[in-house]
């Protein structure tokens, strides 16, 4: 099981991991060995979400849920199989956990009324600043 949330923890069987070949260089040995871990999950068809958390997920996500509803994470930063898979698992443990954390609802701020008054008096304050250094306009008699 790998625990996503307090309530939610997905079976490892629902989690399909692939090994490849990793990139960049690395010598003789980068060349015969599989060190990228792929980890797959099709959020669409888990059993363990509920439809909700499936939505939720799926338009968070949007950028790495394929259109079939799998969910797809690579790790290659260790030359060790093992650690690239428990990379993986920990990021998509890190990306569902985000995604099933709801948003904090925005409250607009009601400014105070002294403040908007304030505000006015000072825009007064400054428009007869600006009038008192015009020039005077000449009037023809």
């Amino acid at each position: 099981m790998v625990p996503i949330t307090a309530r939610l923890s997905i079976p490892e069987r629902e989690l399909r991991l692939r090994a490849s070949r990793s990139a960049g260089p690395g010598g003789q040995h980068v060349n015969k060995v599989n060190t990228r871990v792929t980890l797959s999950f099709d959020v669409a068809g888990s059993p363990s979400l509920t439809a909700a958390q499936k939505r939720r997920i799926c338009d968070t996500l949007r950028t790495r849920v394929s259109r079939e509803g799998i969910l797809s994470v690579s790790a290659q930063r260790s030359c060790s199989q093992a650690m690239n898979r428990a990379d993986a698992i920990e990021k998509v443990r890190r990306l569902l956990r985000e995604a099933l954390t709801p948003r904090a609802i925005r409250k607009p701020v009601q400014t105070p009324r002294v403040a908007v008054e304030r505000r006015l008096d000072q825009k007064k304050r400054r428009r007869r600043v600006k009038q008192l250094r015009a020039r005077p306009a000449w009037k023809d008699e």
